[in-house]
């Protein structure tokens, strides 16, 4: 009926309201706190960015101390002292200092950096690495020891065998056992060489094979200093070693059945069965149908 009532009594009751709450702020412990909130908010900023250079080490730094040339446990142990962060990387292996040893390192010895700072540590090997052993099968005394040496081998004993191949490697031995060519070594391992040393002026009787098995057959002429040469079968034979032979060339006596004379250092070669020859049954057996076996 008279609505500017309504309206006038929503004025005077809003107006109520914001009075109360100025009334509220107005209020002396309000301030107070109000005060105290931003004092202690001020205080907490000054001493985060105070400390940040504290926790930073801002300003702050070292001089770098100089660990080449020493044990990789004991520049870790002296740089982590100091107050710097290690980070080591392995390298080819130098045999000119010793193992674990650290060969550079980053930043240079002297040099000034902020704390906390990373050295990197460039190391010789723990252990030494493994290579390769070449062929020296054949070649001549002084190549071979010029290949051992570009291969990082070291040359160990050198022996002499009577053999046509004078002057050339016969054998190369590690430990005192034959090395294939490609076996796995230690650098600086010591390889021994058997080398040819020619024919002897001494002639012995050449030695009956016949009936022996190729193993014995080997054995015999290494005390000797014979060298067997090619190993020939009229069939496939799996097991080599212990096949039996049943022809030699030179053979024991000549045409007129005097006896045969090789030197040490020379070769024969052999004919081999699975069975035992009956020597009454000798055939000769012709080049075409034979099998080269390689020993």
């Amino acid at each position: 009926m008279f609505p500017c009532l309504n309206v006038l009594n929503c004025k005077l009751y809003f107006f109520t309201h914001i009075c109360t709450v100025f009334r509220f702020i107005a209020k002396q412990s309000f301030l107070v706190n109000l005060a105290v909130a931003v004092v202690l908010v001020f205080l907490l900023g000054l001493l985060f960015f105070q400390s940040l250079g504290w926790l930073t080490h801002h300003g702050e730094s070292l001089r770098v101390p100089s660990v080449v040339g020493k044990n990789v446990d004991s520049a870790v142990e002296l740089l982590k002292d100091q107050g710097f962060d290690v980070i080591i990387t392995d390298s080819l292996y130098n045999d000119s200092i010793p193992l674990n040893t650290v060969k550079k390192q980053l930043p240079d010895p002297g040099a000034t950096v902020k704390v906390n700072r990373t050295v990197f540590l460039n190391v010789n090997p723990i252990t030494l690495p493994m290579i390769e052993m070449p062929n020296l099968e054949g070649l001549s005394y002084r190549f071979a020891v010029d290949k051992l040496l570009k291969n990082h081998l070291q040359l160990g004993d050198t022996t002499y065998k009577p053999n046509f191949m004078k002057g050339s490697v016969l054998a190369q031995k590690y430990n005192g056992k034959d090395i294939p060519f490609g076996a796995k070594l230690r650098w600086g391992s010591k390889i021994d060489l058997v080398i040819g040393g020619g024919l002897e002026a001494v002639k012995i009787p050449v030695p009956d094979l016949t009936g022996m098995t190729v193993a014995q057959a080997k054995q015999l002429l290494t005390d000797k200093g014979i060298m067997l040469a090619a190993i020939l079968s009229i069939e496939t034979i799996s097991d080599t070693a212990n096949a039996y032979i049943f022809r030699q060339n030179p053979e024991v006596n000549n045409f007129d059945s005097t006896s045969n004379y090789i030197q040490p250092g020379q070769t024969m070669d052999i004919w081999i069965q699975p069975e035992p020859p009956v020597r009454d049954t000798l055939k000769v057996v012709k080049p075409d149908s034979l099998h080269i076996i390689k020993h």
